[in-house]
């Protein structure tokens, strides 16, 4: 866990706005899991949507865990990065022909979540190893925009579709060697988390898929987010899990790997974003807080209504007030928090904006043409630059380049 004096001190050699993430934190967070899950053929795949910040995807490389990738540029940087073809998984949605035929030469495990996508494959490359994405028919997540499952979504064929499904693998000679299922991001109950596996085994009989070599239940796991928020026991559900799946193993016939594909729950805690305030003004009611990023450069606040607890590190010790943080955006809505009791915040002081590791940069653009902040990894001790910020200069010369064509 990074200290006040650590941030600050980052902020002094490498200014503001300012991405920072703890490596070692990552580590840790990717060793729990094991001590969680005590099933000995358990295998992560990091949702590399989450965050894709090279100095993080190397340090999970090299604690050997593999990825999870939705788009053919995150299979190319992972394998770039040096990730065993047979780590990644390729769980991309609604995706193109030209993309499916592009992923599909690099050998990766391919997860298909349509029927249409399906019977293309078995008709363009009959006798493929393939993984199936289900919708497991189970509802939870920390905002209905990132619920996974149920009659909304866009995502899994649905269980009652087995039949059409088999047809289909028929039809091509495909060997489903894996099933996937993912609820949600944020999952709010552990109970959400059995009934999605037991409803994805319900189908993975040996009549139906005799082929099978893993299950993939997802990732979604829940970190809090703000100080006095319960955290989930893992132990608990871990070994739940581990009896629920090893139940399914014996009435399979044989053991199968057992996957799982966190994203927040590895890095969200790892990431601070470090801003400098600018402005301070009084309103009728409020007072108003102006700092130099905006929701560009972490847009859950304005997306997801989602909370980020914030720390003034130049003012730990400072009276009570309550205050509207706000961006440089030329939005109404571009707040980090609004009505937060905080310590007194004065010009130049440092706001640190916690748990920013998960879907807070791989999220960012350039809206208002504001360039995206630097990032920095900490480990062993030291900061370490792994993507510097674009001048405003540079910038507006890259996209008048790409405009030349």
């Amino acid at each position: 866990m990074l200290k006040k004096e650590q941030l600050l001190a980052a902020t002094e050699k490498f200014g503001t706005p300012l991405y920072v993430y703890d490596i070692e934190q990552i580590r840790e967070c990717y060793r729990k899991l094991f001590d969680f899950i005590k099933y000995p053929q358990l295998k992560i795949h990091y949702a590399m949507k989450a965050n894709y910040n090279v100095g993080i995807l190397k340090a999970l490389r090299d604690c050997n865990c593999g990825v999870d990738t939705v788009s053919p540029a995150e299979v190319l940087m992972a394998l770039k990065l040096g990730f065993d073809p047979k780590r990644i998984i390729y769980t991309a949605n609604n995706m193109t022909d030209a993309e499916f035929d592009r992923v599909y030469q690099t050998g990766v495990v391919m997860n298909i979540g349509e029927l249409s996508r399906l019977k293309k494959t078995a008709e363009k490359y009959p006798n493929s190893r393939i993984c199936l994405r289900f919708n497991p028919d189970v509802k939870d997540g920390d905002s209905e925009k990132t619920m996974t499952a149920g009659d909304l979504t866009k995502f899994g064929i649905m269980l009652s579709d087995v039949e059409k499904v088999k047809e289909l693998v028929k039809l091509g000679n495909l060997k489903v060697v894996g099933l996937h299922e993912h609820t949600g991001s944020g999952l709010q109950k552990a109970e959400s988390v059995y009934q999605s596996m037991r409803n994805l085994m319900a189908i993975a009989t040996v009549e139906n898929f005799p082929d099978l070599e893993f299950m993939d239940f997802g990732g979604g796991f829940k970190v809090p987010y703000k100080p006095d928020e319960q955290r989930i026991d893992y132990y608990e559900m871990g070994s739940k899990i581990t009896e629920i799946f090893e139940d399914f193993c014996k009435k399979y016939g044989k053991k199968l790997d057992m996957y799982f594909e966190p994203g927040k729950y590895m890095v969200a805690e790892s990431g601070h974003l470090l801003v400098e305030v600018n402005t301070i003004k009084y309103n009728r009611t409020r007072t108003i807080v102006g700092c130099n990023s905006g929701f560009p450069q972490l847009i859950r606040p304005v997306m997801y209504d989602a909370y980020h607890h914030i720390v003034n590190l130049s003012n730990p010790d400072g009276k009570k007030e309550i205050y509207d943080i706000c961006g440089n955006i030329c939005e109404t809505g571009d707040r980090f928090a609004e009505q937060r009791e905080m310590n007194e915040i004065r010009e130049y002081d440092i706001l640190d904006i916690q748990n920013a590791g998960a879907y807070c940069y791989s999220m960012g653009g350039v809206y208002n043409l504001r360039p995206m902040p630097s990032e920095v990894i900490y480990d062993n001790g030291e900061f370490t630059l792994i993507r510097k910020a674009q001048t405003d200069e540079e910038l507006i010369s890259e996209i008048m380049e790409l405009s030349r064509g």
